[in-house]
């Protein structure tokens, strides 16, 4: 019997592609003799293709009713981030031994959103094997991010969408036009078949180029990854620990960029009806990445009469490139710190500028983007509002100069815009209140907040003097802390759409 792919559920075919994929780690435990890897991977994969495919077998050759498309994706979306990482756990606390089953889902729920926060952060734990899984993992998620926006959330407006310019001019369908689409896990193949190879593709790229740059194969890999996929995962602890060096940073900075717009790569949403270089998001994105590290290095002269700095040449070079290399990196929440990092806080005498970054990671990347943060669509279409009202304070009735366009996004755009960032607010709060109710600081509880929903898990490592341990948090605490990533990754709009009587209604 002939099984096919387009009829079977979306949520299914997500859990068997996450079995096929579990015999990569499963063949480079075996290629490291590292046998107790290999076999859990190896026999977790197996077990999970029979189990997919005895389903699909049954499903086969029926007639099954016609589902509403909007509804089973939002479904489909929020039952992967929630129970795909307990089948990705199952090998990863197989093959580690020395954890609970918990620790590993909180490490597997936080890679698959891209979070990249870790419960083990104790050098030398972990196996190549494992180190790869968990990059492996977060590679994952950005791709499912990726095309899960063009074909579930775009045609929803959600996920950012409801403030572009395509959105505000009512190009997508609405109403009995939605229930007309092509089968959901059609639009999902389509979209793959056009961003897959693209993603694929910059990430060889970007893997060959660390390479060149003297990262070994694994770390060259982790780090690739982890930079398309904006999830900050290292399997060195970092770049500072890498080969490559100023020189691998830089690289890493270019392909950063696809993270603040998804004109960058591709226009099948029509996120922007503009040319690049006139792409709102890329021009917000560049202008943050610029101004801050000029302020930081112009603070030098303010700060260096407190922390005795001299007037060097070159460690003033090295403090403003390790400014933009780490802005930039939070700005997309992907949490890469620069190897100059430190030399930027002792130019500029900042300690610890730990709202800095959480600012940034708030601000997040481009719509559509695997960055996190409220976006800086949202931001742009808050910026053209208040620009609009404080001119009308001045010319009561003056007509907007900015195009019909502008106004529409500036208008409509700024409202849902607020309404997400007013949600964002009151989950931030009701977060750190349950994490404080569990034993958290207010100082941990805000870091653990923002870390999770704007999926920044470095953040725990770099927004305080004293890094915070996922470890060390109690079981409550940890499953706060991965609904927060759930939430962060999904955005509380589409949780929220969940409850809309219409997408119930066939």
């Amino acid at each position: 019997m002939r099984i096919r792919t387009s009829e079977q559920p979306l949520f299914l075919v997500l859990v068997s592609a996450a079995a096929v994929s579990m015999l990569i780690p499963a063949v480079v435990g075996l290629a490291t003799e590292d046998f107790r890897s290999a076999r859990s991977f190896l026999y977790a994969g197996l077990m999970g293709m029979f189990a997919t495919w005895l389903i699909a077998l049954a499903r086969s050759g029926r007639t099954w009713t016609r589902r509403n498309t909007d509804l089973v994706g939002l479904l489909s979306l929020l039952g992967a981030y929630v129970l795909i990482p307990a089948y990705f756990a199952v090998p990863f606390h197989e093959a580690l031994r020395s954890t609970t089953y918990l620790n590993a889902y909180i490490e597997m729920v936080s890679a698959f959103t891209t979070t990249g926060a870790t419960v083990f952060d104790v050098p030398g734990r972990m196996t190549p094997a494992l180190d790869l899984w968990r990059a492996q993992v977060g590679w994952m998620g950005g791709l499912l991010i990726w095309v899960a926006a063009a074909a579930v959330l775009a045609p929803l407006n959600l996920g950012g969408f409801e403030v572009t310019w395509a959105a505000v001019a009512g190009s997508y369908e609405t109403g009995a036009e939605r229930f007309q689409r092509a089968n959901l896990l059609r639009r999902v193949i389509r979209f793959t078949q056009q961003l897959a190879p693209i993603y694929c593709l910059l990430t060889g790229i970007l893997w060959v180029m660390l390479l060149i740059n003297g990262d070994n194969a694994l770390t060259a890999l982790c780090h690739a990854m982890s930079t398309l996929a904006t999830s900050g995962i290292s399997s060195v602890g970092g770049l500072p620990n890498a080969e490559s060096g100023i020189a691998g940073e830089m690289v890493i900075f270019l392909f950063l960029f696809f993270a603040l717009s998804r004109v960058s790569f591709t226009n099948d949403t029509s996120v922007s009806r503009f040319g690049l270089h006139l792409d709102p998001e890329l021009r917000l994105g560049a202008l943050i990445v610029i101004s801050m590290p000029i302020l930081l290095f112009l603070r030098h002269w303010i700060a260096a009469f407190e922390v005795n700095a001299g007037e060097d040449l070159v460690t003033g070079l090295r403090a403003f490139w390790g400014a933009i290399f780490t802005v930039m990196s939070f700005l997309t929440t992907t949490g890469f710190e620069s190897a100059d990092w430190d030399t930027s806080q002792a130019w500029s005498g900042l300690g610890t500028p730990g709202l800095i970054l959480m600012g940034l990671a708030i601000m997040g990347g481009g719509v559509a983007t695997t960055a996190g943060g409220v976006k800086l669509m949202r931001v742009f279409a808050l910026y053209l509002n208040g620009l609009r009202e404080m001119e009308r304070l001045v010319h009561p009735s003056s007509v907007s100069g900015l195009g019909p366009m502008a106004r529409r996004i500036g208008r409509q755009g700024a409202y849902h815009a607020w309404i997400f960032f007013m949600l964002f607010a009151i989950t931030l709060a009701a977060l750190m209140a349950l994490l404080a109710l569990f034993g958290q600081g207010f100082e941990e509880a805000t870091i653990l907040a923002v870390a999770a929903l704007t999926t920044t898990g470095p953040l725990l490592q770099h927004a305080s003097e004293q890094a915070i341990h996922l470890s060390e948090l109690g079981a409550a605490a940890k499953i706060v802390f991965a609904v927060g990533m759930i939430l962060g990754r999904l955005e509380l709009l589409a949780i929220i759409a969940l409850f809309n009587a219409d997408l119930w209604r066939d």
